[in-house]
């Protein structure tokens, strides 16, 4: 396990943090129930789009932990180091995506944030028209997930850092 402390070059790095809950130890039920939600919610997903998806919700919502992992489990699985560093600003770098992956970033942004308290409606349409409905509701159950293990990552303070890609597969 990689403590992260030390960097020869420049000095010391700042201290990792400890995690304020192991919440999984103590809601047992509730991560087994949200492992279900995670296995089911990813079922016929492209897994390229589906760590796209995982991804760019996390830097949303500052989940390094989670941002740690699904950048880890997409590399592992062939994702492109550029599309990844891209993400953040998928907007300004649309030719790096498909179409299909643009409608899907553009749903987990309106998802994720509901800023207006809703999806816009052509958000949804332009999703809509890239996935057939079971296809959409496979998304939509995605971007859920991910915004709850969020929430338990960032309330938590989970460290990034120490996961190795499929670790929780």
């Amino acid at each position: 396990m990689t403590t992260h402390t030390t960097d020869t070059t420049t000095g010391e790095y700042a201290p990792e943090q400890p995690a304020r809950l192991d919440w999984a130890k103590h809601a047992p039920e509730v991560y087994k129930a949200m492992v279900r939600l995670e296995i089911a919610a990813r079922q016929g997903l492209d897994h390229k789009l589906y760590e796209l998806v995982k991804i760019r919700a996390s830097q949303i919502n500052h989940c390094a932990f989670c941002i740690d992992m699904h950048t880890k489990d997409a590399l592992a699985t062939g994702e492109s180091v550029q599309r990844i560093l891209q993400l953040s600003a998928w907007d300004e770098s649309r030719h790096f995506y498909t179409e299909k992956e643009l409608a899907a970033l553009e749903l987990t942004e309106a998802v994720t944030v509901l800023t207006a308290g809703f999806v816009p409606d052509e958000v949804y349409d332009n999703a809509a028209k890239h996935f057939d409905e079971a296809e959409l509701a496979q998304v939509i159950a995605a971007i859920t997930a991910i915004n709850a293990w969020n929430r338990f990552g960032v309330t938590c303070r989970m460290a990034p850092g120490h996961y190795e890609p499929g670790q929780y597969k």
